[in-house]
């Protein structure tokens, strides 16, 4: 999950009240918003070959993040997986898949699971309050941080940067993943798709006031985030006509069954 590509919260209602609290509006001189993430920061352990696979020790409070996550999640899919960790996460997100009659079942279960991860009404304020300042710029730069601060431990490696606005403006609030750890591990586009891009997208302009266009290269893995610019529409969504990765599992399956080597369009997309 662009989205579950997902901000990635804590789950206050379970969690300490300290870890969070509604920041209060910047001054003119945004300089503020200059990121520092090296305590949180996931590190790469550097392998042995330069074709090694990274693997990213924990930060932390990744462990706890993950866990939240977790448990939210196995809620709304009423299942959980025997495997620990991330693998165990995987295995749940695609029972999410599995379980949605439909992508658009799937989309919307996500949407539930990041809105619950925040207490009553922070959301509504978040919107009503801070969204607004500086025509939308401050809110997406604060949640650009956050995300970069709290999301590696789902993504990777991620670092804030500069994206051009609606407005012929740019400013600080992207944020690049370098490379997907979710993407990557489930192999599917149809999971990066709609348990992230699509519901993420929607929890942050609809819940949090923030327009949002997660742009996922299923090439090398990588992802951009764009807050405070509007997704287009589905039909004018490069990322939605994507084909199976090579690895899917479920595109493996399909061939299997069908014996047909040309699937123009991942199956759960």
């Amino acid at each position: 999950m662009k989205p579950l590509a997902l901000l990635r919260p804590l789950s206050f209602s379970s969690s300490p009240s300290h870890l969070f609290h509604l920041p209060k509006p910047l001054p003119h001189n945004h300089r503020g918003f200059r990121i520092s993430c090296s305590s949180l920061e996931s590190k790469p352990i550097k392998g042995e070959g330069a074709a090694s696979k990274p693997e990213y020790k924990p930060g932390v409070l990744d462990d706890l993040f993950l866990s939240l996550f977790r448990n939210k999640l196995v809620k709304e899919v009423g299942w959980d997986s025997e495997k620990p960790g991330f693998d165990g996460l995987i295995e749940v997100a695609n029972r999410l898949m599995m379980k949605g009659r439909t992508n658009s079942d799937t989309r919307e279960a996500t949407v539930r699971i990041l809105i619950s991860l925040f207490p009553p009404f922070l959301l509504d304020l978040y919107r009503m309050l801070i969204s607004p300042i500086g025509g939308g710029k401050v809110a997406a730069m604060m949640v650009a941080r956050v995300t970069a601060l709290t999301c590696q431990w789902l993504m990777g490696t991620c670092t804030v940067n500069s994206v051009d606005l609606p407005d012929g403006t740019s400013c600080r609030s992207g944020v690049f993943v370098e490379r997907c750890k979710y993407l990557e591990e489930s192999k599917c586009v149809g999971i990066c798709i709609n348990t992230c891009k699509l519901p993420t997208q929607t929890f942050f302009k609809d819940y949090m006031g923030v327009p949002l266009l997660m742009e996922p290269n299923f090439s090398d893995y990588s992802c951009q985030f764009k807050f405070g610019v509007l997704a287009p529409l589905p039909e004018d969504d490069i990322s939605l006509k994507e084909p199976c990765l090579e690895i899917c599992p479920n595109a493996t399956r399909r061939r299997e069954i069908t014996r047909d080597m040309a699937l123009p369009q991942c199956p759960k997309a």
